[in-house]
């Protein structure tokens, strides 16, 4: 009896102790499965932050994150405009896939000073493309996309559970309370948009603290309609004075910007959510050089020049990440899909066209030396002739591709053929085309252009325009 008894409790402490390890186990790969914060601003330029060097517009918390963080000093944005970046970063796809080249039409500028009839541009990223919290979403994430959507009416139809303040539109029509946006209720009047952007990610946040989530937090902020908050306004025309170099309302929204984001990475660390919660922090593009210089780069958002698309970019994974540091490394906003999928450890295959940065960011290892490709087939128009910076006054770009491989950069121009030849090692400015002594190089990087553009059947626009003063 005694032997029936003792061998009943020897399968019993067996049982739990199965038990308390399957417990342990599926803990394990919950927290396996990190949260995920995508900040996203808008038009917040490489040269805009305190962290990347700027020495006016204050960012106290985003220094502080860059400090704990890989800080990218060579972070690309797949288009130099909204709509298509954002649509490459969903899909984790370049523009030939989805269409999507710019916002509204493609035939931007005057008719007589097109050359060519650009190709027409998609306005909808459609609804059959696997974004990024589709795929999340088959690994138990809850998602929410929380301000500027821009790619279609409801990101809802595209994998998110929650969406707030997004829609096809591009900006806000203020950023004062009411905001008029049928996505988003009126708070007290005069609330700022940011702010309350900034809440609502909180709220979202609280309530999905105990599983893993998706927060994509694309701010409408730093994008026109300028207006910021008046004390800050009244900082920064104290600070800037005449330089012109600098805006005082864009500063106020730099800055109102760096508070909420401040406020957002506290309350991961109050909820103690911070060591596996993953946070990227990085741009849509450049910003606006009528607004704000992107010195030392060239141009700014519209421009396939560095200052068009070279954005800042922060990463921070306290679980995952040791060594803190800036690197040099070239990466892309097309990157962050498949990073996130070599996270999740998703062996599916989408066809994602970046590459996975978690060996940097975890193993301190080197990006393997790939070429980044921008296409562009279409024309946008001018801004401010003086502080556009662009190749000419009536364009900040006209429809051509790009490609960076190493320290070399080529433009090529479709209306003409014409090619520009940049080392960005020696002239990050874009000053100095070196073509004509360079034109093996510039046809080893043309010629690879050419493949790219074959393998995607990227369109190129051939067909002369009518309306083309110089035609008649």
């Amino acid at each position: 009896m005694n032997n029936k008894i003792f061998n009943l409790c020897i399968v019993f402490i067996c049982i739990n102790f199965v038990a308390c390890n399957s417990i342990k186990s599926n803990d394990y790969k919950e927290l396996e499965r990190p949260n995920i914060v995508l900040i996203l601003v808008d038009d917040l330029g490489w040269s805009d932050t305190s962290f990347m060097g700027n020495p006016v517009y204050e960012t106290p918390n985003l220094d502080k994150l860059s400090n704990e963080s890989v800080v990218f000093s060579n972070a690309y944005a797949p288009a130099a405009n909204c709509a298509p970046s954002r649509a490459c970063i969903m899909s984790g796809k370049n523009t030939p896939f989805h269409g999507i080249y710019t916002v509204g039409s493609s035939e931007r500028g005057k008719s007589k000073n097109r050359k060519l009839i650009p190709t027409k541009n998609t306005v909808t990223l459609s609804d059959s493309i696997v974004t990024i919290a589709e795929a999340l979403k088959k690994h138990g994430y809850t998602s929410a996309s929380i301000g500027k959507w821009h790619l279609g009416e409801d990101p809802k139809t595209q994998g998110f559970n929650i969406n707030v303040a997004g829609s096809h539109a591009g900006h806000p029509k203020s950023y004062f309370s009411p905001y008029k946006n049928k996505n988003i209720e009126d708070g007290t009047k005069g609330e700022y948009l940011t702010d309350r952007i900034t809440n609502e990610a909180i709220n979202f946040i609280s309530a999905n603290k105990e599983k893993p989530f998706f927060l994509y937090l694309p701010y409408f902020t730093v994008h026109t309609p300028l207006q910021g908050k008046q004390h800050l306004i009244e900082k920064y025309k104290s600070k800037i004075k005449n330089d012109q170099r600098f805006n005082p309302m864009y500063g106020a929204m730099v800055e109102s910007m760096d508070d909420n984001v401040g406020k957002l990475l506290n309350s991961l660390k109050t909820l103690k959510i911070e060591e596996n919660t993953i946070v990227i922090f990085m741009s849509d593009n450049g910003g606006l050089a009528s607004v704000s210089t992107q010195f030392p780069l060239r141009a700014g958002k519209g421009s396939y020049y560095e200052g068009g698309i070279r954005v800042p970019c922060i990463i921070k994974w306290p679980k995952k990440i040791e060594k803190t540091k800036k690197t040099n490394a070239v990466i892309s906003g097309l990157d962050i899909f498949p990073t996130l999928m070599d996270i999740v450890n998703d062996k599916n295959d989408y066809n994602l066209e970046g590459t996975s940065l978690l060996p940097l960011l975890t193993e301190n290892k080197s990006v393997k030396e790939r070429s980044l490709v921008w296409h562009f087939p279409i024309y946008l128009q001018g801004v401010n002739t003086k502080k556009d910076d662009a190749r000419d006054s009536l364009f900040r770009t006209r429809p051509g591709s790009v490609i960076r491989k190493g320290k070399w950069k080529l433009h090529e121009y479709f209306e003409n053929g014409e090619l520009e030849l940049y080392d960005l090692d020696t002239d990050i400015g874009e000053r100095i085309n070196l073509i004509e002594d360079n034109q093996e190089k510039a046809q080893e990087l043309l010629d690879e252009l050419n493949t790219w553009r074959e393998a995607r059947q990227a369109p190129v626009p051939k067909e002369l325009n009518p309306d083309y003063s110089l035609l008649k």
